[in-house]
């Protein structure tokens, strides 16, 4: 794939949501304050893009950091399912219960905890993207060709070189499609940490204008979150494929 098709394609995709967009606008008649169309988010946000901005980067501070925190978690929790196996029954489980309960019903409890602060919303971000990091990579880790693991082993590659030479580099590609999935549900966690409560944020400011019936700034908000996501997703996965050229070669070709 060329360089060219790989820009055009991303381009058209939102050009057409944008038609849509437009389209539905005209089709309703909906009025401004239900739906705006596209220019006027647009004007809106140029009208306010320094509070738009400021915000943006406090929502994007807390992504990044739950992020690392959550896949720092993932990545203990995976290796110690799978260098202790007596703890499995019991932390399973517990994984389990974790991801069972809405994020909604925890929200509250880390604001009152931890506060309106940055921490909360880290926390919430961490809680949702630990877990596919955390079973992505257990599972990369359990499902290593036997045949590897037995040509190591008779080389004399055991315990902790074993898991560095083989079980590690053969478990990264699952790891690397954890750290995606992780990437996209990222911004979940702190938008929703804003919304139950804070004083600064995308979430925060999407509340605020729907709140004041500024449905074009809410848009704005809206339309901002979703370009820091794909750029967030992109910028991972283009690492991710640098980090390892032999799966982005796999999947170019599988295109």
């Amino acid at each position: 794939m060329t360089r060219v098709h790989r820009f055009a394609r991303p381009l058209a995709i939102a050009a057409g949501l944008v038609a849509l967009w437009q389209a539905v606008v005209w089709a309703t008649a909906a009025p401004p304050y239900i739906l705006p169309g596209p220019g006027r988010v647009v004007a809106a946000w140029i009208e306010r893009r320094d509070i738009v901005l400021h915000h943006a980067g406090i929502t994007v501070l807390e992504i990044v950091v739950g992020l690392t925190l959550g896949a720092a978690v993932g990545l203990a929790v995976a290796t110690t399912l799978h260098a202790v196996r007596p703890i499995r029954p019991w932390l399973l489980p517990v994984l389990v219960v974790s991801q069972a309960i809405p994020v909604f019903a925890i929200a509250p409890l880390l604001v009152l905890w931890l506060g309106y602060g940055l921490a909360s919303k880290v926390v919430m971000a961490a809680l949702i993207i630990f877990f596919p990091v955390a079973t992505a990579f257990y599972d990369g880790l359990r499902r290593v060709e036997p045949l590897w693991l037995d040509a190591a082993r008779t080389l004399g590659c055991r315990g902790p070189r074993l898991f560095r030479r083989v079980r590690l580099p053969a478990a990264l590609p699952a790891l690397a499609s954890g750290l995606r999935v992780a990437t996209a549900v990222a911004p979940i966690g702190a938008v929703v940490g804003e919304w139950v409560g804070s004083s600064a944020g995308l979430g925060y400011l999407m509340l605020h204008a729907n709140g004041r019936m500024q449905t074009d700034l809410m848009f704005a908000a809206l339309l901002t979150l979703a370009i820091l996501s794909v750029a967030l997703y992109t910028a991972v996965d283009l690492g991710l494929r640098r980090a390892m050229p032999w799966q982005a070669g796999e999947l170019d070709e599988s295109r």
